[in-house]
């Protein structure tokens, strides 16, 4: 199982490429309550992403530094930064999850001409 491809939801671990899991329990066919609840997930990381992104604004503006690579740059805005950029690739990854794409989920071994 890959830890990137699953997801925690409940008592359950909802996961579309394991082929051991039931039918039922895959992310493809899941219940309108799992997909509820990623969606809700994904609205709840959104909304901390634009917090983020106003401490970041915040922080930058109280320095009267805006250049990442100014030495003075303000240590908390780069790692709200890091955060930001950590929960952009998580909601990215639950919209991939929620409606994925057709052939990116091949994980088949394909042969080199």
């Amino acid at each position: 199982m890959l830890p990137d491809a699953s997801l925690g939801l409940g008592r359950y671990v909802v996961n579309k490429w394991n082929p051991w899991l039931p039918e039922e329990k895959r992310i493809g066919a899941c219940p309108a309550s799992s997909r509820l609840q990623i969606a809700t997930l994904i609205g709840n990381l959104s909304r901390s992403m634009e917090l983020l992104t106003v401490d970041i604004e915040h922080e930058e503006t109280q320095a009267g530094v805006h250049d990442l690579s100014d030495p003075t740059y303000p240590v908390l805005a780069r790692s709200l930064r890091v955060r930001r950029g950590n929960i952009m690739a998580t909601i990215a990854m639950l919209e991939n999850l929620q409606a994925p794409k057709a052939g990116a989920l091949d994980t088949t071994e394909r042969e080199v001409a």
